[in-house]
């Protein structure tokens, strides 16, 4: 029952003056404790699988100077060590019933940690996820582990181990010298050994805020586990988001050689140099089609593996890369969260025996040179197009995968990339293909490097441009050997001052 005397109506808009004088403050408390990410990205379905996959706008381009190798130290930490409450041995042994583990990955401007489970075991592993990321234990002997693994990679498995890797990271580096791209994404050795565990927190507080990181959960989840994630990840401080302002990579005139002097029984060779294209970029699709005839990786039946391997039986393989495309030797998919402001055109050439090195790298120039002015035929055109428009969809084929291609189109501002590939493709021509190759693919302009033993004997023979007539152990088509007898002689126009010779052992240090 209502008490006598009271006045409803007046009560009502007492309440309503009330609320209304006290809501700024009201939403200024729900602005405070809201979470304000880069954005949140979800994919519910059936599967028993979750997927998680936190990306952070931050990496190696970020390493203050005489520190390169923070931005992937601090990842290490957090992903490959203990947290406040776990040593990391504690965290291995909990995870491995559970059959999963947390991946990291650090680029020059995405740091990614990602993971899956099952659905049964989403409680006990998200509870450890969230722990090493939000409360990590910053602990020395982990550090110390740590610093061992990357020094030892840069100066073992990557310089003694890997040679395709070794020339790629090469490339990269000699072509963004000086540049915040110019530097491994582990960093260098002598500043690597210095780094403390100061420098990694304060690294973590300036760059691992909610303005910098986007949140991406794929898979059979509770309704609820997103908002959980968002509030849990609230904590870290709000930021500002990372704006890298680069400078244009320096300007390439001419031919350059890096010869890295390497006890070995082969030769590798990439070459390649900078684009004005990414993703997004009106000519991005038609270059697109161009990489992937010259050289689709790990694919037969392509111009560069045609002519070097399967013609002439010279090496493995040839491919050519419109993006960076790391750890390539294990994969036939480049992984997602690679996404970068600044692209290299890159051709690699792989492994030739040392008496056919000089003709290999003749053969690859002629190739591009031929293509720069023909392009490619009109059936060639339509062949490529048509792989390229069901290849984007193997891209895509796992959650992790498709997470993580939304979360690189956010960062170039395009369509989902199934979508924005197909749409473009269909409405491409040859002759936006022609043109693009003549506006972004001239040859005259790049970066070499060669890994061989005995470089100042290769040096001597291509700055003289020596002939290298090529000898097979059976015959040979017409076609070919009249072809060779061109090849054999094309002018390299690489002087002798362009020509650089470093051992291995001096670089990444």
């Amino acid at each position: 029952m209502n008490s006598p005397g009271v006045n409803k109506a007046a009560c009502w808009q007492g309440h309503r003056n009330l609320r209304m004088k006290f809501w700024p403050y009201v939403l200024m408390i729900m602005v405070l404790v809201s979470p304000a990410f880069a954005a949140t990205l979800t994919k519910p379905g059936n599967t028993p699988l979750v997927t998680i996959r936190l990306v952070f706008r931050t990496g190696a381009a970020f390493d203050p100077p005489g520190k390169e190798g923070l931005a992937a130290l601090t990842a290490a930490m957090l992903a490959q060590a203990g947290s406040k409450s776990m040593t990391y041995s504690q965290i291995l042994e909990a995870m491995f019933p559970m059959a999963t583990s947390i991946e990291v990955q650090v680029d020059k401007e995405m740091t990614t940690f990602g993971a899956e489970t099952h659905i049964d075991n989403l409680e006990r592993f998200y509870s450890i996820f969230r722990s090493v990321l939000l409360e990590p234990g910053w602990r020395q002997e982990d550090l110390k582990r740590l610093k061992e693994e990357t020094i030892n990679f840069l100066r073992v498995s990557l310089r003694s181990n890997n040679e395709e890797e070794l020339g790629k990271e090469a490339l990269y580096n000699e072509i963004y010298a000086g540049h915040p791209y110019g530097w491994h994404n582990l960093g260098r050795v002598s500043a690597v050994e210095k780094l403390t565990v100061s420098d990694l927190q304060a690294f973590y507080r300036a760059h691992y805020t909610q303005a910098n990181l986007t949140i991406a959960l794929a898979g059979g989840y509770p309704a609820d586990f997103p908002r959980r994630v968002e509030r849990d990840f609230a904590v870290l401080p709000k930021g500002k988001p990372n704006v890298l302002k680069l400078p244009a990579p320096k300007k390439i005139v001419g031919r350059h050689l890096l010869l890295i002097e390497k006890p070995t029984r082969s030769v590798a060779i990439s070459l390649g140099f900078p684009i004005a294209v990414r993703r997004g970029h009106p000519d991005y699709p038609a270059l697109l089609v161009a990489q992937s005839y010259l050289g689709q990786h790990r694919t037969s039946g392509v111009r560069l593996y045609e002519r070097l391997r399967e013609a002439r039986g010279l090496n493995y393989g040839d491919y050519a890369y419109l993006e960076y495309f790391p750890r390539g030797m294990y994969q036939f998919e480049p992984d997602p969260n690679l996404a970068r402001q600044q692209q290299i055109f890159q051709v690699w050439i792989r492994p030739v025996q040392p008496e056919t090195a000089h003709f290999a790298l003749r053969l690859a120039i002629f190739e591009l040179e031929k293509f720069f002015r023909e392009g490619l035929s009109q059936a060639d055109f339509e062949k490529t197009r048509q792989f390229l428009t069901k290849y984007v969809n193997l891209l895509i084929k796992t959650k992790r995968a498709e997470l993580g291609y939304d979360i690189d189109s956010r960062f170039y501002g395009i369509a989902d990339y199934a979508t924005y590939v197909k749409t473009a493709l269909a409405k491409l021509t040859r002759e936006d293909v022609h043109r693009a190759i003549q506006k972004h693919l001239p040859p005259e302009n790049m970066q070499i490097v060669m890994i061989a033993q005995g470089c100042e004997k290769l040096k001597e023979a291509i700055a003289q441009e020596a002939p290298s007539p090529m000898r097979y152990n059976a015959p040979k088509p017409k076609e070919i050997l009249e072809e060779d007898r061109l090849v054999e002689k094309l002018a390299l126009g690489i002087q002798a001052e362009n020509i650089k010779i470093v051992k291995v052992e001096t670089l990444f240090e």
